[in-house]
């Protein structure tokens, strides 16, 4: 007499690549879930479990739901400007003889660099795709172009003050790995000339 299987118990999982503004994403398929669903950050990784019968265009909407809503809460990569501004005056008093920006801020049109500095206007903007970034890597980011306040270009006498901070190099190497595995082309230039 032949027996037949249960239904599969076990949890699905597919793994989303990162995105523009968005880390790698690992959702977990469950038939144990009925209704809701999870998110947590594991890493630089968030892990999504959703309910297994939830599928197309819902699952789509389920998952980015749970991943906006963590990000958010993230504290300094998915902060708030102001969070980031307090980082970068921080920063600035560390390595940078206290020169502060007069704005700070995240924005999403950045598709060539990883921020931005203007001079004249004293401006900073770091691209929100480094939002899923580790904070050491921002930290550089942001020390990088605070240098940029007290010379312009990248002269020998603006690397003496961007590698004050102590894992510049490093950062170099892993947003050139992370340009790499998002596809992406960084421009080398991230002063903004005004007059």
């Amino acid at each position: 007499m032949a027996h037949k299987q249960p239904p599969s118990r076990a949890t699905q999982v597919t793994v989303e690549p990162p995105q523009f503004d968005r880390p790698e994403v690992e959702i977990r398929a469950s038939p144990r879930r009925k209704k809701t669903g999870t998110a947590h950050w594991s890493g630089s990784r968030i892990v999504v479990q959703i309910p297994a019968r939830v599928r197309g265009r819902e699952r789509r909407d389920f998952v980015d739901e749970l991943v906006e809503r963590l990000m958010v809460q993230r504290p300094l990569n998915a902060g708030n400007d102001a969070a980031l501004e307090e980082r970068a005056r921080e920063l600035a008093e560390l390595y940078n003889d206290a020169i502060m920006s007069a704005t700070v801020r995240w924005v999403k049109n950045q598709q060539a660099r990883w921020a931005s500095c203007s001079p004249a206007s004293r401006e900073i903007r770091v691209s929100s795709r480094l939002r899923q970034c580790p904070d050491w890597v921002i930290d550089a980011v942001l020390v990088h172009e605070l240098a940029h306040l007290q010379e312009a270009d990248h002269s020998a006498r603006f690397y003496e003050i961007a590698n004050r901070h102590p894992r510049q190099d490093d950062s170099e190497l892993y947003l050139d790995g992370y340009a790499l595995g998002l596809g992406l082309r960084i421009e080398e230039s991230d002063v903004d000339v005004e007059q």
